[in-house]
């Protein structure tokens, strides 16, 4: 049940109520009085009061709204009277007042204005705010864009900081109505400048033209410049004419240079350039500057194991062999003689010119000591010397001063063929022999040991005669004889089939290495420097028919050529006579 009021309490509510801006009955049926304000557009108000922190602001409803001082662009340009548009948050807030933004409503107005204006692709001025994650927030009349740290400047951004309160041009790259949020580049405009820039440069450019240019980069294999807005590839190859290992022992980033346009490649828009180019080339004229066999002074830059690589000027390195290095020395590695940084003295033997290549002598310094040694022992001289060294072929005699002789085996022995030196040598033993060859150019001295003493074969019929008895030792056995050591070193062989009248079947079953025997000289022959001997023949008188049969007999059964007092040989058939003896 309803209560009524009473006329006093109807008079008490009236003290309550602003009876001069009460709406009509008709304003409330017609609900006309808030049809007018509608939250969340933008309306048109006055400034009616300027307080410390805000302003008062009419809109034409029954209470004013308050936009803080802050939201003035220029606060202390404001003044009462003032027409300004404001957002519309909400009719009523909490205190019975309209909220009123007046930041929002200059957000809204600048991006009608912003986006009716321009459109994707747009260059625009902005204002760098402040940064914020992966970029900076960019003002453009009133419109905070983004523009992403990629898109700040053409290279990588060290320091975003530096960018802020600076206003740089930029081009809108998208616009997003429904999130009102708008993406910029500056970069895009930059690259588009560099890219007109680089095309004009290029026109400018000409091969064989030099410009300044600033290093950008250094790499292993080279330098890129800065020519002004175009880059160039200065190679390692061709900054200097010398030797050089890494780019940076020329050039630092930053550094100003000359460079020479070497090669333009206009659709790629590249540019070779050149530093060395700038100087003549040093091997034009090195034929003149250091011709064959003068002397040069260089300093070791590289070593390999073939040789040592000399500076002698910028860009000009001459090869010092290892077989040039010594005269007596057998260099394996130019280490052992040379090291990296030692200057040292050489002469030049040969210049390829178009090869770019000069072999350097270091022993060419000194005469050569085999000359030496041909002129201080001429052929024929008797010298002094240890065995140093022996191959199967001869034996190496050292002269002086490290320089050795060979003894083939065939200057050995007058008497006997000598297989190997090991026979009547070995190391360490001082011999005299004589000097029977110097060969300067090949570095070779041939050495006689035999040529010490006469020759017993050139008499020899003045010393053994057929029918001659004579003596000797039995120094060796074999399976077909044994031979005798006479006088003068030469040896007799007694055949198996001279031993005995008797039938022998071994020799040293009737002989003994050692074993001193008479027999008769039954064949003399100087061409094969063999004599013949027949012990059976020296025990009664053998008539000269006898002799002749002896000497047949031992003819056949040697043949001709064979080399029967051959050392080796006798070693060799005196070991298969006692495998054919186990057997």
């Amino acid at each position: 049940m309803a209560t009524e009021l009473t006329t006093n309490q109807a008079v008490e509510s009236l003290d309550y109520v602003d009876l001069d801006n009460m709406p009509s009955m008709e304003e409330l049926l017609s609900g006309e009085t808030k049809s007018e304000f509608v939250e969340g557009s933008i309306i048109e108000g006055t400034v009616v009061e300027k307080r410390n922190d805000g302003a008062l602001v009419d809109i034409g409803y029954k209470a004013e709204g308050f936009v803080p001082a802050s939201e003035f662009r220029k606060w202390q340009d404001a003044k009462v009277g003032d027409k300004i548009d404001v957002f519309l948050e909400e009719i009523e807030n909490e205190n019975s007042m309209p909220e009123l933004s007046l930041q929002k409503a200059y957000s809204i107005r600048a991006w009608e204005k912003v986006t009716k204006e321009n459109e994707e692709g747009g260059i625009v001025k902005g204002l760098m705010k402040h940064r914020v994650k992966g970029g900076i927030i960019v003002d453009i009349d009133g419109v905070e864009a983004f523009l992403p740290g990629s898109q700040i400047d053409i290279g990588p951004v060290r320091n975003m900081d530096d960018y802020i309160g600076q206003e740089y041009d930029v081009k809108i790259l998208k616009i997003n109505d429904e999130r009102r949020n708008i993406v910029v580049s500056r970069r895009e405009l930059l690259e588009e400048s560099l890219r007109d820039k680089r095309a004009s440069l290029l026109k400018e450019m000409a091969i064989g033209q030099v410009r300044k240019g600033l290093v950008k980069n250094i790499t292993d294999f080279g330098a890129f410049i800065d020519l002004g807005g175009v880059d160039g590839l200065l190679h390692i190859t061709d900054m200097s004419w010398g030797r050089i290992s890494h780019p940076s022992e020329l050039l630092e980033i930053g550094q100003e240079v000359e460079v020479m346009i070497l090669d333009i490649d206009y659709d790629k828009e590249r540019v070779s350039l050149g530093y060395k180019q700038k100087s003549e080339n040093p091997w034009e004229k090195v034929d003149s500057k250091y011709p064959i066999s003068t002397s040069v002074k260089g300093r070791v830059v590289n070593i390999m194991p073939y040789g040592a690589f000399v500076e002698l000027e910028d860009g000009v390195e001459g090869l010092i062999h290892v077989s040039e290095m010594s005269w007596t020395k057998r260099i394996t590695k130019a280490g052992e003689v040379v090291s990296v940084g030692e200057e040292v003295q050489a002469v030049v033997l040969d210049i390829d010119k178009d090869n770019k290549k000069i072999s350097l002598g270091l022993r060419q310094k000194e005469r050569n000591p085999w000359e030496v040694l041909a002129e201080k022992y001429p052929v024929g001289t008797k010298i002094n010397g240890k065995v140093r060294n022996m191959t199967s072929y001869g034996a190496f005699v050292e002269i002086e001063n490290d320089i050795d002789g060979m003894i083939h085996v065939s200057d050995m022995s007058w008497t006997r063929k000598i297989n190997n030196p090991s026979e009547i040598l070995k190391p360490g033993e001082s011999v005299e022999a004589v000097i029977l060859d110097i060969n300067p150019e090949q570095q070779r001295i041939s050495l006689g040991l035999k040529q010490t003493e006469i020759d017993p074969w050139a008499n020899i019929e003045e010393l053994y005669k057929v029918g001659d008895v004579v003596k000797g030792k039995v120094s060796k056995i074999t399976a077909f004889g044994a031979f005798i050591e006479l006088s003068n070193k030469i040896d007799g062989l007694i055949h198996i089939s001279q031993i005995s009248k008797d039938h022998v079947e071994r020799v040293k079953d009737v002989l003994n290495v050692g074993d001193e025997v008479e027999a008769r000289v039954i064949k003399v022959d100087t061409d094969e420097r063999r004599i013949g001997l027949s012990i059976k023949a020296a025990q009664e008188e053998f008539s000269e028919e006898e002799l002749k049969v002896a000497e047949q007999e031992y003819s056949a059964a040697l043949k001709p050529g064979d080399e029967m007092v051959a050392m080796g040989e006798v070693f060799n058939e005196s070991l298969a006579g006692l495998d054919i003896d186990k057997k």
